[in-house]
C-alpha cells in the first residue's frame, strides 16, 4: 500500500465536506422493514419510525457505472478515496430528539467530521466520522455520528485474533437464524450493493469469509428491536454501538439484553453460537 493512499494530510482535505439529501418516509420501507425483522405489526403512517429504521433512507443512489469492484461507490466522492479495500460499519452514536414519523419529509445533512489514520495490529487502518443531522420541517429530529473503518485485505487469524467472550448475565435474549433471503432484504431496503452481504462467492473467495456476512446496521436494528419488544412503553432516547467481530449467515446468533438498576440504561450485545462476541452496544430510555 503506497505511502500517499494513506497520507494524513491528503485524506484530511475531505475533512468538513458535507452533503445534503432529502426523502420521503414511506409507508412501504417501514413495513418492508417489518417483514424483514419478521415482526407481526408494522407502523402506520403518522407513527414514530422505530430506532435506526432511518437508514432505510436517505439512500446514495450512486449509478452501477460508478462503483467499485465491492460494490460500494468508486472512492473519492462524498467519502475521502481511501484505498484500503475493505470498508466496515464500525459503530455509531445516535440521539434521538424527536419522533419522526412515518409519511413525512425529512433532510439529512452529512458532514466528514474527522479522518484518522492508525497502524493495528494487522496492518494500516483508516477511520472516518460521519455526522448526521436529520431534520422534519427544520426542527432537528435525529443526530448521529457513524463511524467507518477502512482495512488491508483479510489475513489468515485475523477472525481469531478478535475473539472476545460475551457476557452471561442477560436479562432477555433471543436467537436470530440469519440466512441470505434476509440479508438480501435488508440490502435492498438500505440500497446496500456491498457484495459481502449476498454474494457468497465474492464474499468466500474474494474477500475470503466464511460465509455470507450479518450487516452492523441489522444487527443493531436486532438490537434496539429487542429493547422494544421487552419495554414497549419505552422510548430509547440514545444508543451506541460497536462492531467487534462480524457474524455470518452459515449459523446462528443470539441478541441479548440488561437493564441497569437505575431502570433507565440498557446494556445490549450481540454473539456467535460459541457464545463469542460480536457487537456490544448501550441504549438510554425516556
Amino acid at each position: 500500500m503506497s505511502n500517499q493512499s494513506l497520507d494524513a494530510d491528503r485524506l484530511a482535505a475531505w475533512v468538513g465536506r458535507s452533503e445534503a439529501v432529502t426523502d420521503q418516509i414511506d409507508i412501504g420501507r417501514a413495513v418492508a422493514m417489518a417483514a424483514t425483522l419478521d415482526l407481526l405489526a408494522s407502523p402506520a403512517i403518522g407513527d414514530s419510525l422505530p430506532p435506526l429504521w432511518h437508514w432505510l433512507y436517505f439512500w446514495s443512489a450512486i449509478p452501477a457505472s460508478q462503483l467499485g469492484e465491492d460494490g460500494h461507490a468508486q472512492r473519492g466522492g462524498f467519502l475521502p478515496p481511501v484505498s484500503l479495500p475493505r470498508r466496515m460499519w464500525a459503530g455509531g452514536r445516535l440521539k434521538f430528539l424527536a419522533p419522526l414519523p412515518v409519511g413525512t419529509q425529512a433532510e439529512r445533512v452529512s458532514r466528514i467530521k474527522a479522518i484518522e489514520v492508525k497502524q493495528g495490529k494487522s496492518g494500516p487502518l483508516v477511520f472516518v466520522t460521519v455526522a448526521h443531522d436529520i431534520s422534519v420541517q427544520a426542527k432537528l429530529v435525529i443526530q448521529e455520528e457513524h463511524d467507518i473503518v477502512y482495512r488491508d485485505v483479510l489475513q489468515v487469524g485475523d477472525l481469531a485474533s478478535r475473539v472476545k467472550l460475551a457476557p452471561t448475565d442477560s436479562h432477555w435474549f433471543r436467537e436470530v437464524s440469519p440466512d441470505p433471503v434476509q440479508l438480501f432484504r435488508y440490502s435492498a431496503l438500505t440500497f446496500n450493493g456491498y457484495r459481502i452481504h449476498y454474494d457468497r462467492t465474492y464474499a468466500t473467495e474474494v474477500e475470503g469469509y466464511p460465509g455470507l456476512i450479518v450487516h452492523g446496521p441489522l444487527i443493531a436494528s436486532l438490537l434496539t428491536d429487542l429493547v422494544s419488544r421487552e419495554l414497549p412503553d419505552r422510548t430509547i432516547s440514545e444508543f451506541s454501538f460497536r462492531a467487534i467481530a462480524p457474524l455470518f449467515d452459515i449459523e446462528p446468533f443470539s441478541v441479548h439484553g440488561r437493564l441497569e438498576p437505575d431502570g433507565r440504561n440498557v446494556v445490549l450485545w450481540a454473539a456467535n453460537s460459541r457464545g463469542e462476541l460480536a457487537m456490544q452496544a448501550e441504549a438510554q430510555l425516556r
